[in-house]
């Protein structure tokens, strides 16, 4: 086997600091995450042929795992298409009931989100995906039997503790397939689906809506019913349509899957991938996954208040029920375009925190038309809507790629992820409370909220970046000093993101 030309750093070659791989594209040799400049990548394999395995990977991937997250968005969030239907009517919801069944969701939705990746990575996907799928299927079709609102709150308990581990998952799932550099416009990708879920289903909505009285059943019921029911039938065709890891990929051939394989040790600079309970740790123990809990419940909170309140927001503005279902299907058509936008950026200029500090500083932009538009004025504020889509939804993509891009190791990444998912999706909880009935339809706490949460991630990822810059320094310090090169890998390999071979995207 011939010697890899594009091999990590030796003493006579040292590495080199971030402005120096700038000026020497072709030498991206100290950056493990950097993606492949030259014409030949190993055993001459050229650049062209790299992109067309790449291409192989995103059409047996993308798509499907894409359709079971428009699913998950849509099974999850559809709660607020049926208040607008007439749920809360017909079940007589007052005061906060409604919001108190729109936050019981995520208590168990964040709390099986680790055990749920950690399972995963124990088993395999194409078992654990689809079995979760089913079940939060099932319970999504029963949801439209409900008949009271103890009867609501038990049913979205159960949606939760079903739904956690699919999202976290997937994101999880991506990480084993692409290189750190290639993830954001993937996670991208697969995250716009609940932006076409959200366009999707105000338009389903609106149709279904129309059944009502049919067999018995309100209209709002038929939503649950129709869409839980889908959900499982989808389910059962992954059992057999996911794949689980490169190694094992029939739609590859054996030189492909060694391809495939090979890169991504590279890219994790042959980090761990075996379980062991000591990289979970790690992970719970590093202040740095902490920081980007706080990075994402700040762009999470607006997420899951648009996408249970727009609905309402509009119809307050002035609009029916029925074009307040239409209308919501705009902003989530303008937030796809900007999600699948900047991660496609974030991936080709290999940043991420300028990014999520930009699309929360639109969001904010947004949230403050919204704010300060008086009553009488609905065009202006609709148009704050859509600004406000445009900033949080692409924002979630470049947030959950920088997470998993900054652990190292299988199950630290694994556990980093679900941590940052799961402790954030506790946001799902004031999201649920801060658009209340007795503030419309001006809203002014709950726009003001937003704000703040936007705020959070903003601060938060500049101290990130402050302090992946830093680190990076050092290690590349460390490297020239001690003349640490890939071929002292194996003595890094259970070290995590702490190895000195490991650097953090900024």
């Amino acid at each position: 086997m011939a010697s890899n030309p594009d091999k990590f750093p030796t003493e006579d070659k040292p590495i080199v600091t971030m402005d120096e791989k700038q000026r020497h594209s072709h030498d991206h040799s100290s950056d493990p995450e950097a993606a492949t400049t030259g014409d030949q990548w190993r055993h001459g394999v050229d650049a062209a042929h790299e992109k067309r395995v790449l291409r192989k990977l995103d059409i047996h991937l993308l798509p499907f795992v894409s359709l079971l997250y428009l699913l998950s968005f849509l099974d999850r969030s559809n709660i607020g298409n049926a208040r607008v239907a007439g749920l809360a009517n017909d079940l007589q919801l007052v005061g906060l009931q409604y919001n108190i069944a729109a936050a019981v969701f995520f208590i168990l939705y964040c709390a099986s989100e680790i055990p749920s990746n950690i399972a995963l990575k124990l088993l395999r996907p194409s078992v654990w995906i689809p079995s979760i799928m089913v079940a939060w299927g099932i319970v999504m079709t029963l949801m439209s039997l409900v008949k009271s609102f103890e009867g609501l709150v038990v049913a979205r308990i159960f949606l939760g503790l079903t739904e956690g581990g699919l999202f976290p998952g997937v994101t999880f799932y991506l990480s084993m397939w692409y290189k750190r550099s290639e993830q954001s416009r993937r996670v991208a990708i697969f995250f716009s689906a609940a932006t076409v879920a959200g366009a999707f289903g105000g338009i389903l909505a609106f149709g279904i809506e129309k059944l009502d009285g049919t067999a018995g059943l309100n209209g709002w019921a038929w939503i649950f019913l129709i869409e839980g029911l889908v959900t499982v039938v989808i389910a059962f065709i992954a059992y057999w349509y996911m794949y689980d890891y490169p190694s094992t990929a029939k739609f590859l051939t054996a030189d492909e899957r060694e391809f495939v394989v090979e890169r991504l040790k590279r890219d994790s600079t042959d980090l761990a991938t075996h379980y062991d309970k000591k990289f979970v740790f790690q992970a719970l123990t590093d202040w740095k996954c902490w920081l980007q809990v706080c990075v994402y419940i700040g762009v999470l909170i607006p997420v899951y208040a648009f996408s249970l309140f727009i609905p309402t927001i509009i119809n307050e503005l002035g609009y029916s029920a029925a074009n307040a279902q239409l209308l919501s299907t705009p902003p989530y058509v303008a937030g796809c375009f900007f999600t699948v936008l900047i991660g496609i950026m974030s991936d080709n200029m290999k940043l991420r925190g300028p990014f999520v500090v930009l699309c929360a500083s639109v969001a904010i932009a947004g949230y403050a038309i919204l704010y300060a538009t008086p009553a009488g004025h609905p065009g202006t504020a609709y148009a704050g809507t859509v600004i406000a889509a445009c900033g949080v939804f692409p924002s979630i993509a470049v947030v959950l790629a920088w997470a998993g891009g900054s652990a190292g190791g299988d199950v630290k990444r694994g556990t980093a992820i679900a941590m940052t998912i799961g402790i954030a999706n506790l946001g799902g909880i004031c999201s649920s409370f801060i658009y209340r009935t007795q503030d419309a339809p001006a809203f002014h706490i709950g726009h003001g909220t937003v704000i703040g949460s936007l705020l959070l991630s903003i601060v938060s990822s500049c101290i990130a970046m402050f302090t992946y810059h830093r680190l990076n320094k050092q290690k590349e310090e460390q490297c020239r000093r001690e003349g640490i090169d890939h071929s002292h890998a194996p003595r890094f390999r259970e070290m995590g993101d702490a190895s000195p071979l490991f650097r953090y995207t900024i």
